[in-house]
């Protein structure tokens, strides 16, 4: 054999070797209802957003089934248009990262006593499920609790890669959970907040990617980071243009260099292989090279299946039959912002300013004059 059919040989049995690994733990997972909450937990839930869309303000609306005591409170610089269960607190913060800068204001002045802090996007759709799986870690002695985003009702071709990637493929939060080496990932969309990473907080208003800080310094304590056995539901409608995901996926990757430099080499050799592999089989010519490929697309196909059943929210959700081709999709999503994110490494640009990423995500603001940008 040649030695570019042995070394295709050699990726395409790491990446399947990965993907088998990560397809056995998933199945000893169980799927079902989160585990329900006591009645009596009080709980502040607080939705940080800056320009809501009219999306967003669809899910700011909508009644949360929870049976306990909560309340909404909707964090933002000027008052949307919210129903009358929901409360507005009037927040415009100067700190990098106005997420961060939101929650630190809202804990700064809300009553937290006796009660459970959740913290969740405008973009995802609360419901007593979540609040449920997010609050039940918590009150059972967890520093952190995590949902795994899980997008609904993409309507064309950007959506359902976002879809593919988030919910099929090895970036799903139920996969890099399930894989996870040291502090567990968590995404920052849906998180429930002990005194502990509340206190946390406060030092990560100039990051970015603070989800990822704000879980390995718990877990750097020993504290533990939970992952709700609810999802968190984000309708995502009509994405439009490729540049939207393109843009956030590319940033991403870069705030993960920042973050786990040892990982961010792995994204094209255990996250993204499909394609490349593919075509190196097709150009190759090698029977041998396309039957492991083929193997390495089965197990891929077989994950995506998997990920489907584990993450699928309650009730019918349309397009749930995708996940057999839509997995693809988001290799090829996440792969071309891979690919983008090598030029100006080093660099993210958030919310129209550019910041130099230092290690662990923290952010310098680039002087404006060497951007060209607004004094």
């Amino acid at each position: 054999m040649s030695a570019p059919v042995l070394l295709g040989l050699g990726w395409t049995a790491l990446a399947t070797g990965f993907s088998a690994v990560t397809l056995a733990r998933l199945l000893r997972m169980r799927t079902g209802r989160a585990a329900q909450a006591p009645a009596k937990a009080r709980v502040l839930l607080l939705r940080p957003v800056d320009a809501p869309t009219p999306r967003e303000l669809e899910n700011l609306a909508l009644p949360i089934d929870y049976a306990g005591e909560l309340e909404q409170v909707v964090v933002s610089p000027y008052r949307p248009r919210l129903g009358p269960d929901v409360r507005w607190l009037p927040s415009d913060p100067l700190t990098p990262n106005r997420k961060v800068g939101h929650l630190l204001y809202a804990l700064s002045v809300l009553p937290t006593e006796g009660r459970v802090v959740l913290a969740v996007d405008a973009d995802v759709a609360v419901t007593g499920a979540l609040v449920e799986g997010l609050v039940a870690p918590l009150l059972a002695g967890a520093a952190l609790s995590t949902a795994a985003p899980t997008p609904v009702d993409a309507r064309d071709g950007a959506g359902r890669a976002m879809a593919g990637l988030l919910r099929y493929t090895h970036h799903s939060f139920l996969a890099l959970h399930a894989m996870s080496a040291g502090a567990p990932a968590v995404c920052g969309k849906a998180l429930g907040l002990s005194t502990e990473a509340r206190a946390s907080l406060e030092s990560l208003a100039d990051h970015i990617g603070e989800d990822l800080e704000l879980s390995k310094r718990l877990h750097a304590r020993g504290l533990d980071v939970a992952l709700s056995a609810a999802p968190a539901v984000v309708p995502l409608g009509e994405v439009g243009s490729w540049d939207i995901p393109l843009s956030r996926f590319t940033r991403w990757m870069r705030v993960l260099a920042s973050h786990r430099p040892g990982l961010y080499p792995t994204v094209p050799l255990l996250f993204t292989p499909t394609v490349p592999l593919v075509l190196c089989a097709a150009l190759l010519g090698s029977p041998v090279l396309s039957a492991a490929v083929a193997v390495l697309v089965a197990v891929r196909a077989a994950l995506a299946h998997r990920l489907s059943v584990l993450g699928a929210p309650q009730g019918p959700v349309p397009g749930r039959g995708r996940a057999w081709t839509d997995w693809l999709l988001g290799e090829v999503l996440l792969l071309a912002a891979f690919a983008v994110s090598l030029g100006r490494q080093g660099t993210v640009t958030w919310r129209g300013r550019t910041y130099t990423l230092l290690r662990g995500g923290r952010m310098v603001r680039v002087s404006p004059e060497l951007t060209g940008g607004p004094g």
